[in-house]
């Protein structure tokens, strides 16, 4: 390993100790070629959101002086310029960017899954919110879908193995629904509200007023639904994890198991679910990884394939594509 590769190696794993203790518990279980390329692929999307939203790791980062916070757009014509930068095999000086080059050198991610991933960005810096359901998945599809793809790519999988790479998808899906549903106060409190206009036109809930206390009980059923899907796309991501090597399975069932449970656990507390954030705690992740661990071992039962979640990965990039998010200038 060059030095430059070891020094954003380095730099990579702090971040993801720093961003997600999930996802870094789970990142231990890969060989060490492919725990080192998780963590540049992290570090770059951690970097782009924290740009975003202007964070340190995803926690409000310190005070910015008055008048210099940047626009939306601005924001996001950093991540692309830095990105593009990157992609075309150009020092950044900028560590979790220069990351994704050097991945991009091992690993064959096409630039079409970038831009999917860029784009959910951009839909947020112009103040976008799903209609409908279908829209809610094709965010989930930017932000995290995406990057189960390119998470598939790094860990081996052929780029021409379109249906694994499609359950791959699913579990990114699956990960970002669970977000969505944990987040509700955060993201209403941050101006953002994930859960369709459509879910919530019908539980007679006024846009802009999700969190308001005498809402919850019509919250509920909303999130329980997003719940409901969220365990459709991490049963299909589990038919591609069984097709992968032990250990790149055994990780990722790791995280499925620690992510699920975040749903399973806002889906249980009910109209309690956001008196505190949910959390899943160290000897709670490291039960999950004793059992991803056994059902890793476990031949698959590809008889009791699940029916695939819709819409899928193809169509949801067709619906993204078709409907593009304009560049800013």
């Amino acid at each position: 390993m060059t030095s430059d590769r070891a020094a954003l190696v380095e730099a990579s794993r702090k971040s993801i100790r720093k961003g997600s203790k999930s996802f870094a518990a789970a990142s231990r279980l890969f060989d060490r070629t492919t725990r080192e390329r998780v963590w540049l692929l992290y570090a770059w999307c951690r970097a782009c959101d924290d740009i975003a939203d202007e964070q340190d790791h995803g926690r409000a980062a310190r005070a910015v002086p008055l008048g210099t916070r940047l626009a939306p757009q601005d924001r996001l014509a950093t991540i692309r310029t830095l990105t593009e930068l990157a992609m075309a095999g150009e020092s950044t000086g900028t560590p979790a960017f220069d990351a994704l080059g050097q991945l991009r050198r091992e690993v064959p991610i096409a630039e079409g899954l970038v831009e999917d991933v860029l784009a959910g960005f951009a839909l947020d810096a112009t103040g976008w919110r799903p209609r409908s359901e279908a829209d809610m998945l094709r965010y989930c599809y930017h932000v995290a879908g995406a990057v189960g793809v390119m998470m598939a790519l790094v860990m081996g999988v052929d780029a021409d193995d379109a249906d694994t790479l499609d359950h791959a998808c699913d579990l990114g899906i699956a990960f970002q629904l669970a977000n969505i549903v944990r987040d509700v106060w955060e993201d209403d409190a941050n101006g953002r509200c994930y859960l369709p206009e459509e879910w919530l036109a019908e539980a007679d809930i006024p846009p802009g007023e999700v969190t308001k206390p005498h809402y919850r009980p019509a919250l509920v059923p909303l999130v329980a639904r997003a719940c409901a899907l969220a365990r459709e796309y991490d049963a299909s991501a589990r038919i591609g994890a069984a097709r992968l090597a032990f250990r790149q399975r055994w990780a990722v069932l790791s995280a499925a198991d620690i992510y699920g449970d975040i749903a399973r656990e806002v889906e249980k507390l009910g109209s309690h679910a956001w008196d505190h954030r949910v959390r899943t705690s160290r000897m709670q992740k490291l039960a999950f990884v004793w059992q991803a661990w056994r059902e890793a071992r476990r031949p698959p039962h590809l008889s009791e394939t699940p029916p695939r979640p819709m819409p899928s990965r193809r169509e949801l990039a067709e619906l993204a594509h078709s409907h593009p998010v304009i560049r800013p200038s």
